[in-house]
């Protein structure tokens, strides 16, 4: 039976589950970060598996006793409250089973990881920039939303206002999960500020979200590190163009080159790069995951292909199309506003059915 095999496959887990369980409780472990990190993220990824087997067991346990009692019993109560538990056990069942799959499916490493957002003006000149500007507004306010903390690293403002470029740290539980269908080109159609005739125009501009390395996962040799230092430029009050606090970091055997001068302290700013350069780093090599997974999925969901147009916002007709999903919605107003866990949730669930697809279960 289905149930057996599913329960089989639960019971080998339950096992590591318990183990692990010891294990971070070892001071042997403890005392070695990585590996205590990386335990007890498994650790948290078994009891989500552990809980749902216990749902599933107790679903399974109801059908039985139901029909024991429908069989045996002969009180029209206890019959009628069988019939209910029955009929709720019955519909449980099958959504445990769908919930439990999805569980065992092995997920994105990353997901738990905070995020690294660029966002890019492209093609449209100041249009692009102004747009970027409102993507970034709208990542903030959901951001806000969700109760993450965002952090400006660098930013290079366009001339009639948004961004040519913004670069900024996301953190809270499970944003890289959420925030990676973002990466993609982002189109927007509508009469821009600048136009006299009021024609509309195509502009796009390209979000990239990479997971936050964390320390352990690369090792940076200051030998390999170039450090530049200079003045902040843009807004910012006195420090501006007057104090020493900006830092550019490169890394000599790649050539990524990062900088930051979000804060009036240089070893802020050095701390904040380092991160964003360790991200950088350790991103080369999860693209060609990202590569592996783009290869498989038809949908492209969370393929990290930045170069594909992944949505299109049309001012005109106040509607966002994410074309990935052929999703369309006219709540432009809300959506740039913030609004957007709806498009992420099925975002989601099309990439959980190909995740399916190429499992066995």
């Amino acid at each position: 039976m289905a149930e057996t095999t599913l329960l089989d496959r639960l019971d080998g887990l339950i096992s590591r589950f318990e183990e692990v369980g010891t294990l971070i409780t070892d001071p042997s472990v403890t005392a070695d970060m990585k590996r205590f990190v990386k335990l007890n993220k498994e650790y948290h990824d078994l009891e989500q598996i552990a809980t749902a087997r216990t749902r599933y067991i107790q679903a399974l346990n109801g059908i039985d006793e139901a029909k024991h009692l429908l069989d045996t019993e002969q009180d029209s109560e206890l019959r009628e409250m069988a019939r209910e538990e029955l009929d709720a056990c019955s519909v449980r069942l099958p959504e445990l089973e769908e919930e439990i799959k999805l569980l065992l499916v092995p997920a994105d490493p990353q997901d738990s990881k905070n995020a690294i957002v660029e966002i890019r003006g492209g093609t449209g000149g100041d249009e692009a920039a102004i747009f970027a500007g409102d993507l970034y507004r709208m990542y903030v306010k959901y951001c806000e939303a969700k109760g993450w903390k965002i952090e400006v690293t660098s930013c290079a403002e366009g001339t009639a206002g948004g961004y040519k470029e913004i670069i900024f740290t996301v953190g809270g539980e499970g944003v890289y999960g959420i925030l990676k269908y973002e990466s993609g080109v982002h189109r927007v159609q509508r009469v821009p500020q600048t136009e006299t005739q009021g024609r509309v125009h195509t502009s796009a501009a390209t979000v990239a979200v990479l997971p936050e390395a964390d320390e352990f996962d690369v090792e940076i040799r200051d030998a390999d590190i170039r450090t530049d230092i200079f003045c902040a430029s843009g807004h910012g009050g006195q420090s501006v163009n007057t104090t020493y606090s900006a830092i550019r970091l490169v890394h000599l055997p790649t050539g990524i080159t990062v900088q930051c001068q979000d804060e009036k302290s240089q070893l802020k700013n050095k701390a904040k790069a380092m991160v964003e350069l360790r991200s950088r780093i350790y991103n080369m090599e999860h693209q060609k995951y990202l590569d592996e997974i783009a290869s498989k999925r038809k949908t492209m969901v969370s393929s990290g292909d930045r170069s594909a147009k992944i949505r299109t916002y049309n001012y005109p007709q106040g509607r966002i199309t994410d074309h990935r999903i052929n999703y369309t919605v006219y709540n432009l107003a809300a959506f740039t506003d913030g609004d957007i866990q709806e498009c992420i949730n099925r975002l989601i669930v099309a990439e959980n059915t190909e995740r399916l697809k190429e499992s066995d279960l």
